[in-house]
C-alpha cells in the first residue's frame, strides 16, 4: 500500500524540502502552476540573498544601476533570474559560476561590441568576471539603450 509521506528533495543550492516544484526558498509563493506568472521584486531580495557570497555584491550593484536608470521598469523574476520589463524586456541578470550574466535583448549587445570587447559576449548576453568590477558606467549605457529601443518599438 503506497505511503502519503512527501519525499523530502534538495534544491541545487542545498536547501531541504517537501513536494514537487520549485525550492520554496530559493523561489518563495511559487509553484510550477504560477512558474511564469510575474514574482514581487521581493522575491528578486531573495535571489540574492541565495547567490554565493561572492556574487551578492555585485548583484546589488547591477540590480541598483538598472533601478537608477529605469526607476519605472516593473521588477520580476523570469526564467528564474531577476527580470525587468519597461516597454517590453528591458534585462535580466543572473550569478552563474565565476560570473555574472546580463542580458538583454539584441541588438543592443552588437551595437556595443567595440565597448564590451574585454567581456565574453552572445548575441544577448555579457559575461562579467566576479574577480574583476562591474562596469557601471557601461551597463547604464546598455539598459538607456534598450529603454530608448523598447520605446520606438511601442
Amino acid at each position: 500500500m503506497p505511503s502519503n509521506r512527501m519525499t523530502q528533495k534538495t534544491c541545487s543550492r542545498g536547501h531541504a524540502y517537501e513536494g514537487s516544484g520549485p525550492c520554496p526558498v530559493c523561489w518563495p509563493g511559487r509553484s510550477r502552476k504560477m512558474a511564469t506568472a510575474p514574482a514581487p521584486s521581493n522575491e528578486v531580495d531573495a535571489y540574492i540573498s541565495h547567490a554565493p557570497k561572492e556574487a551578492q555584491g555585485k548583484l546589488k550593484q547591477l540590480r541598483a544601476a538598472i533601478k537608477q536608470v529605469a526607476p519605472d521598469a516593473a521588477e520580476s523574476i523570469s526564467y528564474k533570474m531577476p527580470y525587468y520589463s519597461f516597454h517590453g524586456q528591458l534585462a535580466w541578470f543572473a550569478s552563474m559560476k565565476g560570473y555574472i550574466g546580463f542580458y538583454l535583448r539584441p541588438p543592443v549587445i552588437a551595437e556595443h561590441a567595440r565597448e564590451l570587447a574585454a567581456y565574453k559576449t552572445t548575441k544577448s548576453a555579457v559575461h562579467f568576471p566576479l574577480e574583476e568590477n562591474l562596469p557601471i558606467p557601461l551597463i547604464r549605457k546598455l539598459v538607456r539603450a534598450r529603454m530608448k529601443k523598447n520605446k520606438a518599438e511601442g
